[in-house]
């Protein structure tokens, strides 16, 4: 197949493989984002980590303490352009950043909520008057920002909302109706983005205040995990917004909200994989403490075991997230030009996005909750900070998007772009089908063949599935949905195979990423069969089962128990995850 570059279009790489030379890895960081890194590194161990169980207690008051220390450090301002107050940092910073505070559960989310959703829709959208006004303050800390999006009848289908937005007969006042749900940071934020229907009708982005008369803040609701991080109903009663808070224009909110939330799911992608990173730690120093019959539990291979699968699956996070920074870098730049180009690329790489989202709460979900079971007993306890963590990690599938509307997007997104000529999938499936069904010569390395393989796989199914069910494809969840996770694999796979590709010679960086791919192509094989059966009967059942077969059984795979054990003896050498 065809070779792209950092440049290719979003979900490019479920199309054609990409050089490992053209992708933005951790090794590329430069001397600034490792000073970024350790100044939020600091931050979260000298000022945030100490202050855990008073943001457990919901002492919000130590949360807007630490937000405005952030704000001191420039921690809240990588994403504002310099005009405005702001560092005007790339993609890769505010990814740096997201991944630090990320280990610190309900305070992370409230720092990348404020940074990320509550603060973008006006750097990109916003006014020259609104970026002058509010972006030096946000930037700073000395205001919080919040979201409002969701409602009690409009969630996932968030264009169902009902709050309204009337201009009074003067003309210089929207007064909005309404009532948002489950919104972060309410309790003490300062600015709300808020949408709206305009005469019922127009989905509106507004800029409001909380001293804008008519708007008040409900209960704190009563949460599993996050309990730090404020999540209140926002009560719009005549609220009345200056008609010049108008974000973008009237009837576009939804350009908006929605690739704004790109973004988030990128954002949130950081803050997991930082997240599992901080459990792997505390799962490492917990088993190197605690001792059974006579040794520490880490010197003891089932323990071994699940410490590499869990690093495995961090560093294919750690490479996809990087990954993914570099090709948001390279399109959305500074981040200043004109609404319609900035939709446009804000849009681009929905895909990776989500996979983002998808594949690092998953992995942080995976993470905590084998660093529970590694603790015993102790793990359930609050005593300990995993217990803590286990809770917390649960709402990142929840956030931004369900998991599951976040993996419908991804097949999804890629048939309306070949629809809009954007892409050449129909030749990638046709080639795709062809070498599956008649094989495939190649002299790649294992893991890069391997990944390729996936990539037909995807394609060649997706086809099958398309030529059955044409443009109804999309009602078709269950396979949508494992179509989603071969293409959420491939790109974690060779994100991760490119990564150690470039390290050449780090050899933990091999054994990592030849693990996570024989995990992932072990999976993929059983999705191609789930769908292969779905999609076919009889002999036709029969006849690609055994080119499925045939596909599959080119590969042998190194022993992994010795592989674990390596990449085990690595991790509890260096007492962390050292990628």
């Amino acid at each position: 197949m065809a070779k792209t570059d950092v440049k290719q279009k979003g979900g490019g790489f479920l199309l054609a493989e990409t050089s490992a030379a053209s992708v933005f890895t951790p090794e590329d960081f430069t001397a600034e984002h490792r000073l970024i890194a350790q100044t939020a590194e600091k931050f979260v161990e000298r000022d945030v980590l100490p202050q855990m169980e008073a943001i457990e207690r919901q002492d919000f008051g130590a949360v807007v303490r630490l937000l405005h220390k952030a704000g001191e450090l420039g921690l809240l301002a990588h994403s504002v352009p310099e005009p405005y107050g702001g560092l005007g940092l790339d993609k890769i910073t505010k990814s740096i950043v997201g991944e630090h505070v990320g280990r610190a559960g309900a305070y992370g989310v409230a720092h990348s909520n404020h940074t990320c959703i509550a603060t973008l829709p006006i750097t990109y959208f916003g006014t020259e008057r609104q970026k002058e006004a509010y972006l030096p303050k946000l930037a700073s800390g000395e205001y919080i920002g919040a979201y409002c999006l969701t409602e009690p009848d409009a969630g996932s289908d968030a264009m169902s909302g009902q709050t309204t937005a009337r201009l009074n007969e003067a003309g210089t006042h929207y007064l909005l109706n309404g009532s948002k749900l489950y919104i972060t940071n309410a309790a003490f934020s300062d600015t709300f983005i808020v949408y709206a229907k305009v005469d019922g009708e127009k989905f509106t982005a507004f800029l409001v205040e909380k001293g804008f008369t008519g708007l008040s803040i409900g209960p704190e609701e009563k949460k599993m995990g996050i309990k730090g991080s404020s999540t209140c109903p926002v009560i719009l009663e005549d609220c009345e917004v200056p008609a010049e808070n108008v974000i973008g224009t009237v009837g576009k909110g939804h350009h908006i909200a929605f690739n704004v939330l790109n973004l988030g799911r990128f954002n949130l992608g950081s803050a997991c994989m930082g997240g599992a990173k901080g459990s792997l730690k505390l799962a490492i120093d917990y088993t190197l403490a605690r001792r059974q019959f006579g040794r520490s539990i880490a010197s003891f291979p089932a323990t071994q075991e699940k410490l590499a699968t869990m690093a495995s699956r961090i560093y294919a996070a750690e490479s996809l997230q990087y990954r993914t920074a570099g090709l948001l870098e390279a399109v959305l730049g500074d981040g200043t030009e004109g609404v319609g180009s900035v939709t446009e690329r804000l849009a681009e790489y929905a895909i990776e996005c989500a996979v983002c989202k998808v594949f690092g709460s998953e992995t942080l979900d995976y993470v905590v909750d084998e660093a529970v079971q590694l603790h015993g007993g102790a793990g359930y306890m609050q005593e300990y900070a995993i217990e803590r963590a286990y809770r917390d990690s649960r709402i990142n599938r929840i956030f931004e998007g369900t998991n599951e509307i976040n993996r419908l997007i991804i097949p999804g997104f890629l048939l309306r772009k070949a629809k809009q000529g954007g892409i050449p999938l129909q030749e990638a499936i046709t080639q795709a089908t062809v070498e599956w069904q008649n094989g495939s010569n190649t002299e790649k390395a294992r893991e890069e063949d391997m990944t390729a393989s996936m990539r037909r796989l995807f394609l060649a199914l997706l086809g099958a599935a398309f030529l059955q069910f044409g443009a109804k494809l999309e009602s078709e969840q269950e396979l949508v949905m494992k179509l989603a996770d071969v293409a959420i694999s491939l790109y974690a796979a060779e994100s991760a195979v490119l990564r150690a590709k470039k390290a050449e010679g780090e050899k933990l960086k091999a054994q990592l990423a030849a693990q996570y791919v024989d995990d992932a192509y072990m999976e993929t094989e059983r999705l191609a069969k789930q769908l292969v059966i779905s999609l076919y009967s009889g002999e036709q059942q029969r006849h690609y089962l055994h080119l499925l077969q045939k596909e599959c059984s080119r590969f042998t795979y190194e022993n992994p128990i010795l592989r674990k054990r390596a990449i085990a003896a690595a991790l509890l050498d260096a007492q962390a995850y050292t990628c």
